[in-house]
C-alpha cells in the first residue's frame, strides 16, 4: 500500500520510547467496536485481525475478550514493530506476536479462523484489492464464522457528511483507484465469495460496521 496522507498521519509518524505508534482515532473507536464484537464473537477460538495498524485495537480487544486468541497482522514493517511493542507491554497470554501478511495475496499461512476482523482498511485500497481480500477471507474462515468490517463507507452511492466528502476526495486525489466503497457494493462482493451479509450497523462518526458470516 502506498503512503497516504490521512487525518491521523502526523500523530503516528513518531513512535514512543517503546516503539509504539498512536492513532487518536483508534482510541476513540475501540470501545464502540468492542461492544459490537461482544455480540458477534464466538466464546472461544482464534481471531485474525487484518491490517492491525498501530496495534492499539488488538491489545484492547485481547483484554476485553480473554477467552479468544488474537493474531495481529500487517504488511508495513513500522506497524509490525509498533504492534509488537504494544504486545510486549501488555503481556497478554492470548495475544500472539504480529505476523507479516499482504491480505490481497492468496497464500495465507492461517486457515479455519473462528473470526476475522478488518478495521479502517477498505477505503485505503482499490476495488480489485478489496475483492481479493474478501475472497481470501472467505477461504480462511471456518464454516459459519463471522467477519467484522469497520470503517467509513458510502450509503447507497452517497457520501453522507461533509467530513466524509472531504476525506473521500482527499483519498481519490492521492490515488484515483481508492476511496470510500459503497455499502451496496460491499454486500454484493461479500455474497460473490460465499460470505452472507448479516448486519450493517451505524457507528459513531458516521462509520459503518458490517457483519457477514461464512456460508
Amino acid at each position: 500500500m502506498k503512503s497516504l496522507k490521512l487525518p491521523d498521519s502526523p500523530s503516528v509518524t513518531k513512535p514512543d520510547a517503546q516503539g509504539r505508534l498512536c492513532a487518536p482515532s483508534a482510541e476513540r473507536n475501540k470501545d464502540a467496536i468492542a461492544e459490537v464484537l461482544g455480540n458477534v464473537m464466538p466464546e472461544t477460538g482464534g481471531v485474525l485481525e487484518i491490517a492491525s495498524g498501530t496495534g492499539q485495537h488488538i491489545v484492547h480487544f485481547a483484554e476485553c475478550f480473554p477467552n479468544l486468541n488474537w493474531l495481529p497482522t500487517d504488511m508495513d514493517p513500522e506497524r509490525l514493530k509498533s504492534i509488537q511493542a504494544y504486545k510486549d507491554h501488555a503481556a497478554l497470554p492470548n495475544l500472539y506476536d504480529p505476523m507479516p501478511l499482504d491480505a490481497s495475496h492468496p497464500d495465507w499461512p492461517v486457515h479455519n479462523c473462528d473470526a476475522i476482523l478488518v478495521v479502517n482498511l477498505f477505503h485505503l485500497i482499490s476495488e480489485d484489492s478489496a475483492r481479493a481480500i474478501l475472497r481470501n477471507i472467505s477461504n480462511a474462515l471456518a464454516p459459519h464464522a463471522p467477519l467484522i468490517i469497520y470503517g467509513p463507507f458510502m450509503r447507497a452511492g452517497e457520501l453522507t457528511s461533509e467530513g466524509d466528502e472531504a476525506f473521500h476526495h482527499s483519498l481519490v486525489k492521492q490515488d484515483p483507484s481508492i476511496g470510500y466503497k459503497d455499502d451496496f457494493d460491499m454486500a454484493e462482493w461479500l455474497m460473490d465469495v460465499w460470505l452472507e451479509p448479516e448486519t450493517f450497523l451505524d457507528m459513531p462518526s458516521n462509520n459503518l460496521c458490517i457483519i457477514a458470516r461464512k456460508s
